[in-house]
C-alpha cells in the first residue's frame, strides 16, 4: 500500500544515485571553496561577493552560470516549494549539468538533501524558467555567490486545513477528469509519487516528491500525536507498521456521524488510486494499527 520508503526532500536526486551524491553533496557544501566547488561563470553580476544585498530596486543583474547535480529536481512556478511544477533539472540530461540564474529569494521554507540544506530558491533564465531550490546546485553554502536576494518569504497555502483538502481533492480528477493511478515508482505532473505518503505530502505542502509514511508519524518537525477525539479536518490517520507493502496513510476530512463510528477521508490506495471514502482506521473495530496525527504547520 506504501512507497519504498526513500525521502528526496525538494525534489532530490533518484534512488539510482541517492546515496553517492549526498556523500558528494556533503563534501561540496562543506570542504571545497566556493568558487572551486561550483566553477562559476559569472558575467555582470548585481549585488555583494556572496550574495548578501537586495538588489536595488529597478536593477537587472545578468545572468551567472552553476552546475548542478542529481536527479528530479522540480522547478517550480513561483519561490514556494508548493507552487506547480513547471519543469525538472536532471544532471545527466542534455543541457541541464548547469542551470543560469539572476536573483534568489529566501523562502523561510527550509529544503534538506544529502547533509545540505537551504531556504532559498534561485530565480531561473535557463535551461527552464522558473525557481529551483539552492540545494539542487552544486555550492558549498546555503545560497548562490554574487547572486542578489530579493523580495521576502512568500504565504505557505499548507498552513490551512481547508487549502490542504482543496488540494487532496484535485487527485480526484486530476488525470483528464479520473483518479489519480496508484503507483509506488511512479511520479506525477506535480512531481510527488503517486502512493499514499507522496499524495499526503502533496496536500501538505511538503517538498516533491515526498516524504514517507514512516516520516509522516515519527518527524516531530511534520506532525505530533494526538488523541482519536480530537481529529479534526486534515489530521491524518497513520499505520507506519511493516514494509511498503503494507504501511499506509489517510488524511481525515469529518466524522460521518455523533457516535463516531465512522469517518470521511481522503486516500491514495493501491489497486484504485485516489479516492473520497468512508473509513474505520483506527476507529474501535477498525485496523488499530492506525493512530492520529495532527500536522504540526496548522499551529495548533
Amino acid at each position: 500500500m506504501d512507497e519504498h520508503g526513500t525521502t528526496y526532500p525538494g525534489g532530490g536526486t533518484t534512488p539510482a544515485d541517492g546515496t553517492a551524491s549526498a556523500i558528494r553533496r556533503t563534501v561540496v557544501r562543506r570542504v571545497l571553496p566556493a568558487v572551486a566547488a561550483a566553477g562559476i561563470g559569472v558575467a555582470g553580476i548585481a549585488g555583494t561577493a556572496h550574495g548578501s544585498e537586495t538588489a536595488a530596486p529597478g536593477r537587472v543583474a545578468a545572468a551567472a552560470s552553476f552546475p548542478t547535480w542529481g536527479a528530479r529536481w522540480i522547478v517550480h512556478a513561483t519561490a514556494d516549494t508548493v507552487s506547480p511544477a513547471v519543469g525538472m533539472i536532471n544532471k545527466t540530461a542534455a543541457g541541464q549539468d548547469r542551470i543560469t540564474a539572476d536573483y534568489q529569494v529566501d523562502t523561510g521554507h527550509r529544503v534538506c538533501e544529502g547533509g545540505a540544506c537551504s531556504t532559498y530558491m534561485a530565480h531561473l533564465t535557463g535551461p527552464v524558467g522558473g525557481f529551483l531550490s539552492v540545494v539542487a546546485v552544486a555550492v558549498p553554502q546555503d545560497r548562490l555567490p554574487g547572486i542578489p536576494v530579493h523580495g521576502a518569504p512568500p504565504p505557505h497555502p499548507g498552513r490551512s486545513r481547508q487549502e490542504m483538502l482543496a488540494r487532496a481533492a484535485t487527485w480526484l480528477t486530476a488525470d483528464n477528469g479520473a483518479q489519480v493511478p496508484y503507483s509506488q515508482a511512479e511520479f506525477w505532473k506535480d512531481g510527488y509519487r503517486q502512493d499514499c505518503s507522496g499524495y499526503v505530502s502533496m496536500a501538505l505542502g511538503l517538498p516533491a516528491p515526498g516524504t514517507n509514511t514512516v516520516g509522516l508519524a515519527t518527524d516531530r518537525g511534520l506532525t505530533r500525536p494526538i488523541p482519536l477525539g480530537e481529529l479534526k479536518a486534515g489530521d491524518l490517520l497513520v499505520d507506519a507498521i511493516g514494509d511498503h507493502n503494507n504501511r499506509h496513510v489517510v488524511i481525515f476530512e469529518k466524522w460521518n456521524n455523533a457516535a463516531h463510528s465512522s469517518y470521511t477521508a481522503f486516500e491514495q490506495r493501491g489497486g484504485h488510486g485516489t479516492d473520497h471514502r468512508s473509513l474505520t482506521y483506527g476507529l474501535p473495530g477498525g485496523d488499530a494499527r492506525f493512530k492520529p496525527y495532527r500536522p504540526v504547520e496548522f499551529g495548533d
